[in-house]
């Protein structure tokens, strides 16, 4: 199913023709360098929280050793996603300096949240926090951002 959803997913944000592909050099490698710079973003969140990176909910891979941060990450990737159409929506599918620059902001994207609006990475922040006290019982439930506006695009 989450496949299936992925598929739908891509082909509506870039197109029928694309494919996912972590070594190709057009919009691929845009996502790529975005989610680097969101992944680094949470592990410091994570380890400011005093978590271990390498103990996750959801990620298996045993040589990895930021899986939470790919846990963690997770929500957070469409504000990547939505970045990236927009960069290929102007023309612009290279991996440039200013691209780079472009995607390296997304932590500062203010997005909406349990408080309001805060900078992407003060989301990032609260949440591994609130993973924290979760797990030390001092809170019951996770503290999540809400979707990015730019998804509530009509799904055709």
């Amino acid at each position: 199913m989450e496949a299936q959803a992925a598929r739908r997913y891509w082909k509506h944000l870039f197109g029928k023709g694309f494919r996912r592909d972590r070594q190709a050099n057009n919009q691929n490698a845009l996502l790529n360098y975005g989610y680097t710079v969101l992944r680094a973003g949470t592990a410091r969140a994570i380890l400011a929280a005093g978590l271990h990176p390498s103990l996750s909910i959801m990620h298996e891979s045993r040589g990895e050793a930021l899986r939470l941060a790919d846990d963690l990450m997770e929500p957070f990737r469409p504000w990547v996603d939505v970045l990236v159409h927009d960069l290929i929506e102007k023309g612009e599918s290279e991996l440039t300096l200013e691209n780079k620059n472009a995607l390296a902001d997304v932590l500062r994207l203010d997005m909406q949240g349990p408080r309001g609006a805060s900078p992407l990475q003060v989301c990032i922040d609260r949440m591994a926090s609130s993973l924290a006290r979760v797990y030390l019982k001092e809170q019951s439930a996770l503290e999540f951002p809400g979707p990015p506006f730019a998804l509530a695009r009509p799904v055709p």
